[in-house]
């Protein structure tokens, strides 16, 4: 049984990844803007505490003791492009200070290849009103990349979409972007858990669909 302290668990991401991480009997500390919002969490015997995930201080203080994080933050009220990258500098740092060498981040299906190499994102009719999210999630994982040895990092997001009123159903498997795939939310929370489980190592993003 590990401990495993989730960025953004009150969101539906996070939230399937507290479930999940509960299910297999490991320890989790959900930090969301709010707690008195997420009562539904604290219901579950889980601490629920108030952090900010781009705050690298704040980060280092309550990861300390845990062995592993998940982010799955967003905050739509900020620039995409200023959000997700300081939300990367901030777990790697705050994340070495602490001792955590593991860190799964939900990521966006529109900056995945597809099978012909292409970003989804540029893909023939692909909706482009919300290309800044896409650009600014992008520039996260450029974060990332230029990351030294310190955290074992992985991006996990959906080949394509959620299935947003989907079921766990246990099945998922790997694949390149396309936009008709679909995963539920809480079978990405399984993928996320069996990386944690059973890690690999520093890979860029990982995209999966119901499989």
């Amino acid at each position: 049984m590990g401990r495993i302290i989730i960025f953004g668990a009150g969101g539906r991401a996070g939230g399937a990844a507290v479930a999940e991480a509960r299910r297999r009997g490991h320890r989790v500390t959900a930090v969301v803007r709010d707690p008195a919002r997420h009562g539904d969490l604290a219901a579950d015997g889980v601490p629920v505490v108030a952090g900010d995930v781009t705050d690298a201080d704040a980060v280092a203080r309550l990861a300390a003791g845990h062995d592993a994080a998940i982010s799955a933050a967003a905050d739509l009220g900020a620039p995409p492009e200023v959000f997700f990258p300081a939300a990367a500098r901030a777990l790697l740092d705050g994340l070495t200070r602490a001792g955590v060498e593991r860190l799964l981040v939900v990521g966006l299906a529109s900056v995945l290849e597809t099978a012909s190499g292409t970003l989804l994102m540029d893909t023939p009719g692909y909706p482009q009103e919300y290309r800044g999210f896409y650009l600014g999630h992008a520039a996260g994982n450029d974060v990332l990349r230029a990351a030294g040895a310190g955290v074992d990092w992985l991006v996990v997001s959906p080949s394509g979409d959620f299935d947003h009123g989907g079921a766990r159903t246990g099945r998922y498997r790997t694949a390149p972007a396309d936009a008709a795939a679909r995963v539920s939310y809480p079978d990405l929370a399984i993928a996320l858990l069996d990386e944690i489980d059973a890690p690999g190592h520093h890979r860029v993003h990982l995209g999966v669909e119901e499989g």
